[in-house]
C-alpha cells in the first residue's frame, strides 16, 4: 500500500478481540469532556496516597498550576513496595539486557530492597528531602534504582543522558545544585566500552556544590579517584539495610529535573513535581498501550536520559505493575537483528520506539525483522517525532505482521506525558497522526492570532487547559518559565512550539517545530510533509529536510537521503525523479531546490535527527555544537558529498 493509498481514506481499524478486552471503550472521551477534573481525579485513585486531596486543580494564579492540593503520596512506594505488599513481589520488574549478552532479572521484591538499600546510602552520605542529585549512567538497573531512591527520600534527581559532554554535564549540575553524583565507570556501546566517569571528573572540577560522586562498576574499565569524594556504588550501597519507611510528601513535592538540549543559551531545567506527574503518566500508560499487567512484556526503547525514558521506562510501567525490557546498547550490535531477537527471547507484547529506528530498520530491508518470530507482539507505539506513513505501514507491516494497532504518541518533555495519540482498541488508525487529543487533554489548532482553526487548516498546536504532569516552572527561573511557554497567547494558553495541521475529519497531524517550517514564496511548508513525501518513494529509506535561505524564494529546500539498500544511486536522474516526485506529491511549490544523497544523516544517541547542523551545511557556515552526536565524523561525509549529490534546476 501506498502513501497515496492513506492519504485516500485508507483507515486501520482496532483489532476486534483487543477491542472487546481494552482497558478503555470509547465512552472514556465522554466521560472526560463531561467532568475533567472529576476524570483526572478518579485517574489519581487508581494510585496509593497516604493522604487525601482538598482540591483537584488550583488554577488561581495562571501558569502556575497545582494538582492534587493537599494529598500527600510517595512514588517509590507507589511504583515498588505496594505491588510486593499485594502478594506480586515475584513478579519481573525488569528483563536487563546489557550489550555484550548478559542478563538481569529483577523482581519486584528484590527492586524493591535494591531501592531501600540505595535510599539508606543517599541518606547516609547527607542526601535530603529537596536535594538535587545528579544521575549520569548507561542503560543498567542502577539507574533506575538511583531514580527510584531520590524518590523515596524527597531528593531531586536530574538525570543527564550518558552521551552528554562534560561542558553539558557541568551545566546542568551547576544550574541545579546536585549534591551528589551516580555514574558508571562506563558502559557498552557498539561493541565497546565507553567511559562515563572521566566526563564526570571533568564537570565536577568546574563546579562547586557536589560533595561525592557514587561510582557503579559496569564495565571495569580503569578510573581516576579522588579519595573522600569518590564511593564505589558496592561499597556503599550493598552494606545498608533493605528496610527503609517511606515518607510521604506533598503532590507538589518536586520529584525530577529534566534539562532541554538542543540550544547554545543557558539550558532550561523543566520541573516536573509528584502527584499529577505520576497520575498521568501511570493512567497514559495503561490507557495508550492497554497494558494488562499479568501478561504483557512491555518495551520502551528510548534511554532514560530522555523524558520517554521517565515516563514510559520507569515511573508509568512501574505504577502499574509491569514488566518491562531495558536493553543497555545499540540495534546493531553485534548483529541487526538484536532488537527482534530480543523481542523473540522475552516474548515482547508492546514495543513503543521512534520513527527514526523504524527508518533504519527500513534501510536495513524486511529480510532482517523477517527472521525472528515477533508474533508476541501485539500493539506498537511510536514516540519523539512525527512518524511519516510510509515508515508507519512499515512498522505495521513488517514489524507487527499486519495486525498490530500503532499508538502515535504526540508530548513533550514539558508535557510530562501522553498528550495526543489513538487509544488502540478505540480509534481507527490513520498513518501518519497522532489524531486526537488525550482523554482529559484540550488540544486545538490555532492561527498566529489564537483563534481557533477548523478542519482542513494549518495552525499552531496550543493547549488550553492544564494538565496533570505539565512542568510547573523552569528550574529557578518562574520568569522565563512564563515568557518561554505561556507568553504568545496568555498566561493560560501553553504554546507547544509544534505547528499541526486538521483534516478533513479533524484528525490532528504534528508537522514538527515551528522553527521547521519552511516559508517558501509566502506558503508554509513543514519539514515533515517534504521528509514523508521523499520516504514514501521505493528508492528512499531516511530523509532529513531543512530550509535555507534563497533570494528569489526567501528559502528554499534543501533535502539529505538516505536510500534503501536496494536502490541505486545514479546520480543527477534520481535526484530529478525525487524532485518531480514531490512536487507531484505535494505541489511545484515543494520541489526540493537541492537533493543531496548521503550515506548518513547527524543524530544524537537518542536517534534525533539534528537539523540544525545540516541548516549550517546548506548555508555553508561553520558547523554548530556537534558534541552530542554519535559520530560526528558523519558531518564531513555529508560535506564532501555535497558538490556531486546536489541540484537546483527547475
Amino acid at each position: 500500500m501506498s502513501e497515496s493509498d492513506v492519504q485516500e481514506g485508507h483507515r486501520f481499524p482496532a483489532p476486534e478481540q483487543l477491542a472487546a478486552q481494552a482497558n478503555v471503550g470509547a465512552d472514556v472521551y465522554a466521560e472526560a469532556e463531561r467532568d475533567r477534573l472529576a476524570f483526572w481525579e478518579s485517574a489519581a485513585r487508581r494510585l496509593s496516597w497516604a493522604q487525601e486531596w482538598d482540591q483537584v486543580l488550583d488554577w488561581s494564579n495562571p501558569p502556575f498550576a497545582k494538582w492534587f492540593v493537599g494529598g500527600k503520596l510517595n512514588i517509590a512506594y507507589n511504583c515498588v513496595d505496594r505491588h510486593v505488599e499485594d502478594g506480586h513481589g515475584e513478579q519481573v520488574a525488569y528483563h536487563w539486557e546489557g550489550e555484550p549478552g548478559d542478563t538481569r532479572t529483577i523482581t519486584y521484591a528484590q527492586l524493591k530492597d535494591e531501592v531501600c538499600k540505595a535510599a539508606n546510602a543517599l541518606l547516609e552520605l547527607g542526601v535530603q528531602a529537596g536535594d538535587r542529585v545528579a544521575v549520569y549512567m548507561p542503560m543498567i538497573p542502577e539507574a533506575v534504582v538511583a531514580m527510584l531512591a531520590c524518590a523515596r527520600i524527597g531528593a531531586v534527581h536530574m538525570v543527564v543522558f550518558g552521551g552528554f559532554s562534560s561542558d553539558a554535564l557541568a551545566s546542568r549540575i551547576t544550574d541545579s545544585g546536585a549534591v551528589v553524583v551516580v555514574t558508571s565507570d562506563g558502559g557498552y556501546r557498539r561493541g565497546a566500552p565507553s567511559a562515563l566517569k572521566p566526563a564526570v571528573d571533568e564537570a565536577v572540577a568546574r563546579t562547586d556544590s557536589v560533595r561525592n560522586v557514587l561510582v557503579v562498576r559496569r564495565t571495569e574499565q580503569d578510573v581516576e579517584w579522588t579519595e573522600g569524594r569518590d564511593l564505589w556504588w558496592h561499597d556503599v550501597v550493598d552494606r545498608q539495610s533493605t528496610e527503609h519507611t517511606p515518607e510521604a510528601f506533598d503532590a507538589e513535592h518536586p520529584l525530577y529535573i529534566m534539562y532541554t538540549s538542543g540550544t547554545t543559551a543557558k539550558p532550561k531545567g523543566i520541573l516536573h513535581t509528584s502527584g499529577g506527574y505520576l497520575t498521568q503518566v501511570a493512567y497514559s500508560h495503561w490507557a495508550s498501550f492497554d497494558l494488562k499487567p499479568d501478561t504483557d512484556v512491555f518495551w520502551t526503547s528510548a534511554d532514560i536520559g530522555w523524558v520517554t525514558g521517565h515516563s514510559y521506562i520507569v515511573y508509568g510501567p512501574l505504577a502499574n505493575r509491569a514488566t518491562s525490557i531495558m536493553y543497555e546498547g545499540t540495534p546493531e550490535t553485534p548483529h541487526r537483528g538484536r532488537w527482534f531477537e530480543i523481542i523473540e527471547k522475552y516474548g515482547v507484547t508492546i514495543l513503543y520506539t521512534a520513527p527514526t529506528v523504524i527508518r533504519t530498520f527500513m534501510k536495513w530491508g524486511e529480510d532482517v525483522p523477517a527472521g525472528f518470530d515477533l508474533s508476541s507482539l501485539r500493539v506498537l507505539g511510536s514516540v519523539g517525532e512525527p512518524i511519516n506513513p510510509e515508515a508507519w505501514l512499515w512498522y505495521h507491516k513488517n514489524i507487527g505482521g499486519g495486525r498490530c494497532p500503532i499508538v502515535d504518541t504526540w508530548w513533550q518533555t514539558e508535557t510530562g506525558a501522553h498528550m495526543i495519540n489513538p487509544l488502540p482498541g478505540v480509534t481507527d488508525l490513520k498513518p501518519g497522526s497522532a489524531q486526537t487529543p488525550f482523554p482529559g487533554i484540550s488540544a486545538k489548532v490555532v492561527d498566529d492570532e489564537g483563534n481557533e482553526l477548523g478542519d482542513d487548516t494549518t495552525g499552531l498546536l496550543v493547549l488550553t487547559e492544564p494538565w496533570p504532569s505539565m512542568l510547573r516552572t523552569i528550574w529557578g527561573d518562574d520568569d522565563r518559565y512564563v515568557d518561554t511557554y505561556w507568553s504568545r497567547f496568555g498566561t493560560e494558553v501553553y504554546f507547544a512550539g509544534d505547528g499541526a495541521k486538521k483534516d478533513d475529519d479533524g484528525d490532528i497531524w504534528l508537522l514538527g517545530r515551528v522553527d521547521d517550517v519552511m516559508n517558501v514564496s509566502g506558503h508554509r511548508i513543514s519539514t515533515t510533509e517534504v521528509e514523508s513525501s521523499l520516504v514514501a518513494h521505493p528508492a528512499v529509506a531516511e530523509a532529513a529536510v531543512v530550509g535555507a535561505s534563497d533570494p528569489t524564494t526567501g528559502q528554499g529546500i534543501v533535502a539529505f537521503v538516505i536510500l534503501r539498500g536496494s536502490a541505486e544511486d545514479s546520480g543527477d536522474e534520481l535526484v530529478q525523479t525525487l524532485r518531480t516526485h514531490v512536487a507531484r506529491d505535494i505541489g511545484p511549490i515543494a520541489k526540493p531546490r537541492q537533493i543531496m544523497v548521503v550515506q548518513e544523516l547527524p543524530k544524537t544517541r537518542s536517534g534525533k535527527i539534528m537539523r540544525r547542523l545540516l541548516r549550517d551545511i546548506a548555508e555553508n557556515r561553520e558547523l554548530g555544537d556537534v558534541t552530542t552526536l554519535t559520530d560526528s565524523s558523519v558531518m564531513n561525509l555529508i560535506k564532501d558529498k555535497l558538490p556531486a549529490n546536489s541540484s537546483s534546476e527547475d
